[in-house]
């Protein structure tokens, strides 16, 4: 693909480009932007599944290396040779897998900015004092490091130290027109769905800081008292452990594991309610899908999940236990007039402050190195 007239080049390096949270926003904004700008897209895992999510007008060219992942400073030289090489204008990193290519640009490098997306099950109850000191130093030389929670850009002043100066605050988005459909009526009649059974629903890479097990007993003991079916949609690799604790609880059989869906909209409007049990949490795109999709939600209390819902719906946001959760969706079950009130309500919250235009706007202008409008989270961020 030929190069447009001004255009900038991107090198992007993540942690993984396996399809999740920060690679769906990527694609998401790529797609948009079309020819603007060439990625240059490098995975520390040599992973790259999400760039089937690219359309055809992103100029994208993906990067692997086969270095020896634990020899962090004989590697240096190794990943600034190939951030000069990529002759791109811009690096941007991705969460900590990416911090070591953060360091390596860190002397005489080119302009950097870090993104910050959440933290991995070894992260979830405090913050590794070792991990604390690489970022600070590895990060001291990007111009902003971006958040899209609050509660991200509370720990990066208070924790990580860095001067509000070099931080933006830009919530995630979704195309809420798009999720805001009836769910595809093929599809669920394939998945045995349509006979008034209420049916809790999740998207969710089926990873430990997920914590579908929590999910799984906690509707185990909704459908003791009454009937329901539980779709989990996502793949991973704890998908043999998590079929096997459905059969050890006796719900196997209203237990569906969707597996990967390419577009979950023509799902989501199938839940009557939608579960979060994550150990940790940000601001998930799939539960901005979820409330563009009118769907009250049952979560549990980490990260931004409280403030980003609307206020009816907090109720029903409890303390990360099986039992709390389990009682937040047999409270929403038993009032069809309540879970309609509340899913109408995340909606126009999901218009009003979530849709993508914002957030591709923001991104064009960190891609560009121009001013953001808006750099800060609202002064009123609990």
């Amino acid at each position: 693909m030929e190069s447009t007239p001004n255009q900038s080049t991107i090198l992007h390096v993540f942690s993984t480009f396996a399809v999740g949270g920060p690679q769906v926003r990527f694609a998401t904004i790529a797609n948009r932007l079309g020819r603007r700008y060439r990625h240059v897209i490098i995975a520390v895992d040599n992973r790259h599944d999400a760039a089937s999510l690219l359309g055809p007008d992103v100029d994208f060219v993906l990067r692997s290396f086969d270095f020896d992942k634990r020899r962090t400073l004989a590697n240096l030289g190794h990943y600034r040779r190939a951030i000069l090489a990529s002759h791109a204008q811009r690096l941007i990193t991705y969460n900590w897998g990416a911090t070591e290519w953060a360091l390596a640009n860190l002397w005489g490098g080119i302009p950097h900015v870090h993104i910050e997306d959440g933290f991995g099950p070894e992260e979830t109850k405090r913050q590794l004092p070792r991990r604390v000191w690489f970022r600070r130093l590895a990060l001291a030389r990007a111009r902003p490091v971006v958040m899209p929670s609050r509660s991200l850009y509370r720990i990066a002043t208070d924790v990580w130290r860095i001067p509000t100066r070099r931080l933006a605050y830009i919530p995630n988005g979704v195309d809420c027109q798009r999720y805001a459909r009836p769910a595809d009526p093929l599809l669920c009649s394939s998945l045995g769905l349509g006979d008034g059974t209420p049916v809790i629903g999740t998207v969710a890479a089926l990873r430990p800081e997920k914590n579908l097990g929590r999910l799984i007993r906690a509707f185990a003991r909704v459908v003791a008292r009454q009937p329901a079916r539980l779709l989990i949609v996502g793949t991973g690799a704890e998908r043999d452990a998590l079929g096997q604790l459905a059969k050890d609880l006796n719900v196997a059989a209203t237990v569906v594991f969707v597996g990967h869906l390419e577009k979950v909209e023509r799902l989501l409007g199938a839940f009557g309610i939608y579960a979060i049990s994550s150990d940790t949490e940000q601001m998930p795109i799939s539960l901005i899908e979820a409330m563009a999709a009118g769907l009250p939600v049952a979560a549990v209390d980490v990260g931004d999940i409280a403030i980003m819902l609307a206020e009816p719906n907090r109720p029903y946001v409890t303390a990360v236990d099986d039992g709390a959760l389990a009682a937040a969706i047999a409270g929403l079950l038993a009032d069809a007039a309540l879970r309609q009130r509340i899913g109408s309500a995340n909606a126009e919250k999901a218009r009003a402050e979530y849709d993508e235009a914002a957030m591709i706007a923001a991104y064009d202008a960190l891609y560009a190195g121009r001013p953001l409008l808006t750099e800060k989270p609202p002064a009123n961020a609990p």
